[in-house]
Parts: C-alpha cells; structure tokens; sequence
C-alpha cells in the first residue's frame, strides 16, 4: 500500500508512514476475520500450518486424506489445517478535557510544536491505523470521553485510512472522563475476538478501569493499553504558588502552593500507574506507558521491538 494522501501529513508524517512500512502487527491468540490474512484463525480449514487428523466423513475431498496414517492403522483420516485471517482492529482514543493538556516538556512533532497528549494520541492512532490496514486488517475507531463521541465500525478498505484520519483530525476534546463505564458500553458493541487498542490517560478509578479492561478480556480480545501522560503530570515539577485550572470542568480553578502537595501528587500518580501495569499482566494485556515528552516514533518503534521479542 503506498503511503498515505499528502494531505494528512500533520497527523502522519513520512518518516512515521515509511517507519511503519517496516513494522508489522501479529496478534498473539486465534482472532476472528472476513479475509484470508497473516492472523490465526480460531476456526480449522486447508491452509499451509497443520492442526491435527480428523476421522474421514463421506463427502470429504479425497486429495486431504493422510496415505501415510492410512497406510499404517488401514483408516482415513483427513489433515487439518489452521486458517489465517485477517484481524478486526478497535482503536479507543480519549477525548475528555485532560487530554488537553500540554507540558512543556511535551515532543514536538513536525510542524507542531509543545503538542497534548490528545495531539499525541492522534499521531500514535494514525500510524496504527495505516500500519494495521496496510497489512489487510479492519479498523475501527472509537472516540469517547463521558461517552461515546464517534463509532467507525471496523474495515480493511484503503479509504478507511481517510476515514479515521479525518475524524481524529475533527474531534476536538471535551467533557469530562468516564474511563471505565464508556469502555464497558464499547466492550457491548463491538464484535468478540478482536484487538482493542486504548490510548487514554486513564483520569479514572483504577479499580472501576480493571473491571472495564476485564469486560474486553471476556470478550475474547486482545488488549494493548498506550497510557499517556505528561512529563509534569509524572514529575510535578511546579515550584511557586500558582492557579490551577481543571480541564474538565468549565470555570473550576484552584490556587495551590506545589510545595504542600507534592509528596501525596506523586504517590497517588505513581499507585495509578501501578495498579494500571499490574491489571493489564495479571490479564495478560499490553500495558505501555507514554511520556510525551517521547518521540511518537521511537515510542512505536519501542514497543513493537519488545513486542516481537517477546518481552510484553
């Protein structure tokens, strides 16, 4: 597939697009499909990896019998093998209030300079977008925030790259988080047996997120959790006795010397985190942190060369 139309370049640059070209997405367990692709299926045909035997059956085709078997129990059996396919792809993107935030620590991009983490999460579903269809699968998209904003069902179509890349390039964030109840409605409508992919920050109780993220799980899919966050919101580096503004909540401002709070700030963000990576190994999901001060490239790079070896 050649590289995306020009006129996405802000949300996926060339050196991104022509890095991804040398990437590639396997799933871990059998996956559900329309198209013969590169993913194990959960069902048995006549492909090139073998399964097992199976007893022969009037109307099996002749040319799938086991002369060998047959020529040393004196019984038919037909050679099973199992069927590739494609994968059916949901990529989550967060866009609450937070998401708006922008350190200044955070990556520049291109053209674009100090970006949020919401800009960062719509380069990072972008490439995942164009990688996961250059490679046949379908992608879907969903927006969220208090709910559900935006639901592009899955496709594998070319133009579903413009697709998705047009809508993130219109959503704008806004609202407030609702992490684990809006995961438990998309967890509803999605089909089982796919790859969902969540770039959040997570704004959410922990313990209501690992039922949500358990909702996904029990629906048979595979998990990959990107949680974004800021260099400040990891560091709080504030000095000086300033206003704080809430991003989700219009007109919510409080004045906070960083000094007072800083020890309890990070121990309750470092907790999140935690309880966030342990959720995610104890249900065998990808978990990766994000700093967004972290090129988008490097951290894709990252995390499918771990992938690959084996280490997530």
């Amino acid at each position: 597939m050649s590289a995306p139309d020009s006129g996405f370049s802000d949300l996926l640059p060339n050196e991104v697009a022509n890095m991804l070209g040398r990437l590639e997405f396997l799933a871990r367990s059998p996956k559900e499909g329309s198209i013969n692709g590169r993913h194990t299926s959960p069902h048995k045909g006549f492909s090139v990896e073998f399964a097992e035997h199976r007893q022969y059956v009037s109307g099996d085709d002749l040319r799938n019998l086991d002369w060998r078997v047959y020529g040393k129990s004196d019984r038919y059996y037909i050679k099973q093998y199992i069927e590739e396919t494609n994968m059916r792809v949901t990529i989550l993107v967060d866009a609450s209030g937070s998401m708006k935030y922008a350190g200044d620590e955070a990556v520049s991009v291109g053209e674009s300079q100090n970006i949020s983490k919401f800009q960062y999460a719509r380069y990072l579903a972008a490439a995942l977008t164009y990688m996961l269809v250059r490679q046949q699968d379908a992608v879907g998209l969903v927006t969220f925030a208090d709910g559900i904003k935006k639901y592009l069902r899955p496709a594998a179509k070319p133009s579903q790259i413009k697709m998705i890349l047009e809508e993130l390039r219109n959503t704008e964030p806004a609202a407030d988080t609702r992490c684990a109840e809006t995961f438990h409605e998309i967890a509803e409508r999605i089909p089982s047996r796919g790859l969902v992919i969540i770039i959040s920050d997570l704004f959410d109780d922990a313990e209501a997120i690992k039922n949500a993220l358990h909702h996904f799980r029990w629906k048979n899919h595979e998990l990959v959790l990107f949680h974004l966050m800021a260099e400040e919101e990891i560091t709080f580096p504030f000095q000086k006795f300033d206003e704080f503004k809430c991003l989700e909540i219009a007109g919510q401002r409080v004045n906070i010397d960083p000094s007072t709070i800083r020890a309890s700030y990070l121990e309750r963000v470092q907790d999140h985190l935690k309880k966030m990576e342990i959720a995610c190994g104890q249900m065998g999901a990808d978990y990766v942190p994000v700093n967004t001060k972290v090129p988008v490239e490097q951290t894709l790079y990252s995390y499918f060369t771990d992938r690959k070896a084996g280490s997530r």
